[in-house]
């Protein structure tokens, strides 16, 4: 699995809009494929419609007089092998139906050689919110509804991260041990890959990473781009997250990746101007009432017993992850592989992201 072709969007309102396409996803396909899948011939004639697309896994939602679901297939056009893994995506999303993670229901796992080839999976269509880039209108309008959110969010995270692997099926399902080893390594190299030019500060940056690694406390079953607006809120029961979305990145690794990884997302009203000008996405958690990133790790600690001692370190290195990201977005962008606009952005961002991590990681001593 790659991060670096992940759409991040940038606070464009119309990131999730949905929209009439279906190619990848056309209807004349489709419609026999479920009609045989979930032996209901309603399923003949339905309708198709683009939920989100791009560089990451394509959503549509097919409906009929059957209902709803929702399909997933990689992105159109050559992949990497590892890229866009709907069968990972698949399986911790099935795994997980029992837990306490809330997940969409899985129906049908399909392979490459499918109708549509490509491979592709069946879930179901979870109604709610997702919070881009503002909380909806009258949605959590009181700071105690937001601190639910906020809680709420904080909550289902340690949940995930208590969730014996072995007991759901999910012992192979990665190599926990020397996961941050790895994980530096691994965008060390998507680093120097992207490089169009000597960026000391992002050098400066890893070899600091690399330098005050600390031990791995724990191990458990991560998302691995665990944020707000990848959950889905009840659509009235405010304080209630009713679906975790976009698992193509979920391993078992550190569990304080996903917590640092989550802080680094997180906004609050007087954060620093490093930290203003370093937001990949909009500051929903600004607004009065969610809780500040202190509250957060506390609530987490105690939640699942994880000594957050290093969690400064691990939100560094989602600052240094998200540079990458972002290095890699430009020089695709440069070398004309990028198709639509607003790439500068991503460049913009890649000082003030390594100013952000150097800043999180502060004066932390080698060893």
């Amino acid at each position: 699995m790659t991060y670096t072709d992940e759409e991040l969007g940038f606070n464009d309102p119309t990131a999730q809009r949905l929209e009439p396409i279906t190619t990848g996803a056309e209807a004349d396909i489709v419609g026999p494929m479920l009609a045989d899948i979930l032996h209901d011939p309603r399923w003949l004639t339905c309708d198709v419609a683009l939920i989100s697309g791009g560089k990451s896994n394509l959503t549509y939602r097919i409906a009929c007089d059957a209902g709803e679901v929702i399909l997933r297939r990689p992105p159109l056009g050559h992949i990497l092998p590892t890229a866009h893994d709907m069968g990972r995506e698949y399986r911790v999303m099935t795994a997980l139906a029992d837990t306490g993670v809330p997940v969409p229901r899985t129906f049908h796992l399909g392979d490459a050689d499918s109708p549509l080839g490509a491979p592709f999976y069946l879930m179901e269509r979870v109604v709610g919110h997702i919070c881009r880039n503002a909380m909806p209108p009258g949605y959590a309008e009181a700071p105690d509804d937001r601190r639910r959110v906020g809680e709420a969010l904080v909550d289902v995270l340690a949940d995930l991260h208590t969730v014996d692997p072995e007991a759901v099926g999910l012992a192979e399902f990665g190599r926990p041990a020397g996961f941050m080893e790895r994980q530096l390594r691994r965008w060390s190299q998507q680093w120097e890959a992207s490089r169009t030019a000597d960026l000391p500060a992002l050098d400066a940056l890893r070899d600091a990473l690399v330098a005050t690694l600390p031990a791995q406390r724990a191990s458990a079953i991560v998302h691995g781009d665990y944020r707000l607006d990848n959950t889905i809120l009840h659509p009235t029961q405010v304080g209630t997250i009713v679906a975790v979305l976009d698992w193509e990145m979920s391993t078992l690794g550190d569990p304080l990746s996903d917590l640092g990884a989550m802080l680094a997302y997180w906004s609050e009203a007087d954060d620093s101007e490093v930290l203003r000008r370093a937001r990949i996405t909009a500051p929903v958690t600004a607004a009065e009432g969610f809780p500040r990133r202190a509250e957060i790790i506390e609530r987490y600690a105690g939640r699942t017993g994880i000594d957050p001692s290093d969690v400064d370190w691990y939100q560094s290195f989602a600052y240094f992850k998200l540079a990458v990201v972002c290095q890699g977005i430009a020089a695709r962008a440069a070398g004309g592989s990028m198709v639509g606009g607003g790439f500068d952005q991503a460049e913009r961002l890649v000082a003030p992201l390594v100013e952000a991590g150097r800043q999180q990681l502060g004066s932390r001593p080698a060893g």
